[in-house]
């Protein structure tokens, strides 16, 4: 996490202050809890919650002569509250609280990572519904295939972000789990009823089994759902790329009245925003392995995990925020050129009309076989001798013997490849499913 690629609203969830907070909640519902069993005796959290302070860089500075972080905050607690702290942590370990903070934390993330794909949403589907009707070259394999709309090439993002907001949803909930259940999760010095008032206190699900942590599938999944997010963004962040080239020129980034593109070339702009975007996504992606390995822990626990996560929780979701609020910026401000769409449709001569020659052939008696062989050898002879492909089309008599030129005219209509757009939009914009 560098501050280059962090927003503050995320950035402070993972701050050390914020961290103590959430464990000083912990400790205090655990407090309440046992105070409300007769664990330990009324008014202690009361005590606590009136006298305790956070204060981080004492914590640190015990942490530093004790080397443990629980113990070196619960320690700085007692300073401040007196010997009621005695209660405090009462049968828990030192997990309990480490792992309930962790998920906290990540569902505080994931909430805000949800916004920012609402916002994002909005912002793809504002542009699809503008340019619905745009025409401009679908392309396969780098390579002219027939005409789509602008708009629809954008659907295809709106809905993949909406499979990512879901994948997040359901991340977020796999990952709202809470554990006190002490020391290899047997509750044998701590009553389950705790577990339970902690949870609602906090608003997090029982964890139904611990081995003293949290199981870390839940946590691979987290970051799986944030690895998947960071290559949808650098799909659409590759396209954007693909059509800034010069030779394209179909959409551009915005550039700013003062922006400089290039130190040796005066003349250039450059797509740096989705050049970045591609870059964090990699850097995102990158952190979904270790989480898997996390799975993996001796017997009840080790904290081979710990070192991981103190690095990719703050860093896999800070990064990913601020790519999504980068790229809904960039899809907001997209200049979009649709004369050089239409200009780059106008390359080939209309030899992406080759399908439906072939179609209308086999309707009039050729076999699939024998109208491929010849629709193809008329396209080629187009694109060689850059002559349009109608004019070769009507010359060839295997083809007018089969259809009329009248209906040959006909079939050369961009009208037969938009004319179900509608249909796709309507599917895919049933609701505000951002909303």
């Amino acid at each position: 996490m560098i501050e280059r690629y962090s927003r503050k609203e995320l950035k402070d969830i993972w701050h050390d202050y914020n961290k103590y907070s959430i464990w000083l909640k912990i400790e205090l519902a655990a407090a309440e809890a046992m105070e409300k069993f007769k664990i330990i005796p009324r008014g202690v959290s009361k005590k606590v919650k009136s006298k305790a302070k956070i204060n981080v860089k004492r914590i640190q500075d015990i942490e530093n002569k004790v080397k443990h972080d629980v113990i070196a905050f619960l320690t700085s607690i007692n300073e401040k509250v007196g010997k009621e702290s005695r209660y405090l942590h009462k049968g828990m370990t030192s997990s309990d609280v480490l792992d309930t903070c962790f998920n906290i934390q990540l569902k505080q993330s994931g909430e805000i990572l949800l916004k920012d794909i609402n916002t994002l949403l909005m912002c793809i589907k504002k542009q699809a519904i503008k340019h619905k009707y745009t025409l401009c070259m679908g392309r396969s394999h780098g390579i002219h295939a027939e005409p789509i709309t602008f708009g629809l090439k954008l659907l295809t993002y709106y809905q993949e972000f909406l499979r990512n907001k879901k994948r997040l949803e359901n991340s977020i909930k796999e990952i709202s789990t809470c554990a006190i259940s002490g020391a290899v999760g047997t509750f044998a010095n701590v009553d389950p009823r705790v577990e339970k008032y902690v949870s609602n206190k906090l608003k997090l699900s029982v964890e139904p089994i611990s081995t003293q942590v949290i199981p870390r599938d839940r946590h691979a999944q987290f970051f799986s759902s944030l690895g998947i997010i960071a290559s949808s963004i650098e799909r659409l962040a590759v396209e954007i790329r693909h059509l800034q080239r010069t030779e394209v020129l179909e959409v551009e980034e915005f550039f700013g009245n003062k922006q400089k593109g290039s130190s040796a070339m005066p003349h250039k702009k450059n797509p740096i925003l989705s050049e970045n975007l591609t870059g964090l996504a990699r850097l995102i992606r990158s952190y979904v392995a270790p989480s898997l390995e996390n799975v993996v822990l001796w017997h009840e626990r080790d904290i081979s995990h710990s070192s991981v996560e103190r690095n990719i929780g703050p860093d896999a979701t800070t990064t990913l925020d601020f790519a999504l609020n980068r790229l809904s910026n960039l899809v907001k401000n997209l200049n979009i050129y649709p004369k050089n769409m239409n200009k780059n449709i106008n390359l080939t001569n209309g030899i992406y009309f080759s399908q439906r020659i072939l179609l209308e052939l086999t309707e009039n008696g050729l076999t699939r076989e024998q109208a491929y062989k010849i629709v193809q050898k008329n396209a080629m002879d187009a694109w060689k001798t850059n002559t349009p492909f109608y004019e070769i089309i009507v010359k060839d008599k295997k083809i007018i013997n089969k259809i009329p030129v009248n209906k040959i005219k006909k079939l050369f209509d961009f009208g037969y490849h938009t004319k179900k757009i509608n249909i796709i939009f309507k599917r895919n914009l049933k609701k505000k499913s951002y909303e």
